[in-house]
């Protein structure tokens, strides 16, 4: 669904006439003036040139939607602080902030999630691991004490299990 949003965006800025270098000029001049109409024209006449920008960033883990959103803040910052100088420099400034910065969240928020995975198949196989020696269920100070974590850690870990288990019974850990 998604994809099919961004195709349909992509197809409706294609037909917006780009700004041409002196259309932006004047129209630069007649936003630091106050003109909302140029504004508007000034926006939509560069979202090519963002969408470009963006695409410059695909395959490096960020959905397109999320880049071109990321790239559109950008103009809008542009605009915003706009005071002077090469406007399309500006934006492929902050766009360029923007995209990284919003590319390293992502590959954190990755890393965080494998993490949890990852604690949560080793709880998994000690928990596994010490019902057979012990014969019955071990507790959640037990386990912690063998995974040499907090009471809390194990119990938040359980938690994730339980909650990624109610979302789709049918996961496995």
């Amino acid at each position: 669904m998604h994809d099919d949003i961004y195709q349909m965006y992509l197809e409706e800025v294609k037909r917006i006439p780009v700004c041409t270098c002196e259309e932006e000029r004047e129209l630069l001049a007649r936003v630091r003036a106050g003109n909302k109409a140029a504004r508007e024209r000034l926006l939509e006449g560069t979202l090519r040139y963002v969408l470009e920008l963006a695409g410059k960033y695909r395959g490096r883990g960020l959905a397109a939607g999320d880049l071109v959103q990321e790239a559109n803040m950008a103009l809008l910052l542009a605009l915003e602080g706009y005071e002077g100088g090469d406007f399309r420099e500006q934006i492929k400034a902050l766009a360029s902030e923007r995209l990284e910065a919003a590319i390293e969240a992502q590959k954190r928020e990755k890393q965080a999630e494998e993490e949890v995975a990852a604690r949560v198949n080793v709880l998994k196989d000690i928990s596994k691991m010490m019902a057979e020696e012990l014969g019955r269920e071990a507790t959640v100070e037990e386990l912690a004490e063998k995974m040499k974590m907090t009471r809390e850690e194990i119990k938040d870990i359980m938690k994730v299990t339980l909650d990624a288990m109610s979302v789709s019974p049918d996961v496995e850990f």
